[in-house]
């Protein structure tokens, strides 16, 4: 069964915005520097790279057809990512831990979400 256009560009999207999001997290001053001009440092870097896991959980989302495989991919990409910021020291706000015990929780309720779903 051929694939319908709307979901040919849906899935060529999902995965140009995957692409985009492996970029942010792998390289973000690299990509800062292609797009704005100036390489992106410090917080800028770190937020660049949340941004990188969020445009791959919404590829995931969109080639999934699943909201809930975009939030459970987000928030456990995310927890990760700001629980090694938070353990490494480079970057530290008051905030950084409730956020990663926050996302955390999330990632537990979606993972169970997931596990239960009865179209898995």
């Amino acid at each position: 069964m051929p694939m319908s256009s709307t979901k040919a560009v849906l899935m060529f999207a999902a995965v140009c915005e995957a692409a985009t999001g492996m970029a942010l997290l792998v390289g973000p001053s690299f990509v800062g520097e292609l797009l704005f001009g100036e390489a992106l440092v410090g917080a800028g870097a770190a937020a660049a790279r949340v941004a990188g896991i969020a445009l791959i959980a919404l590829g995931l989302a969109c080639w999934r057809h699943s909201p809930l495989v975009g939030m459970l991919a987000y928030n456990v990409g995310v927890t990760l990512y700001l629980a090694y910021l938070a353990v490494a020291g480079e970057l530290a706000g008051v905030l950084l831990w409730p956020v990663v015990v926050l996302h955390a929780s999330f990632s537990i309720l979606l993972s169970r979400a997931w596990l239960t779903a009865p179209q898995r």
